[in-house]
């Protein structure tokens, strides 16, 4: 499944409404850690078909960031039916991203 970039305008469609669990990664484009978390979290759009896998600069949407209370990035937040199940902050290898939405 290819990645979605969420904004503030598709998040409620693309998100909260969403059928399927959701893997949110904010991040912003001068984050180090975030650059080496990218390619991980395409592997794992590309790899599993049951999770959504959205992207939040948070530079471009700051409300989003601010409604998730992320106060560091790279941060991984897995919500189900408009709720946050599970989350992550900092660097996290494959396989953690995988344990993080239940892989």
């Amino acid at each position: 499944m290819a990645l979605l970039h969420i904004t503030e305008k598709n998040f409620d469609a693309e998100v909260i409404q969403s059928d399927k669990p959701v893997l949110i990664d904010f991040w912003a484009a001068w984050c180090g850690p975030c650059q080496m978390l990218s390619p991980i979290i395409e592997q794992v759009a590309e790899e599993v078909d049951d999770v959504k896998i959205c992207k939040v600069n948070v530079d471009k949407e700051p409300a989003l960031a601010s409604r998730f209370g992320v106060m560091s990035i790279p941060t991984l937040v897995v919500m189900e039916k408009g709720k946050v199940v599970n989350q992550s902050v900092g660097y996290i290898g494959k396989d953690e991203v995988l344990a993080l939405i239940g892989k």
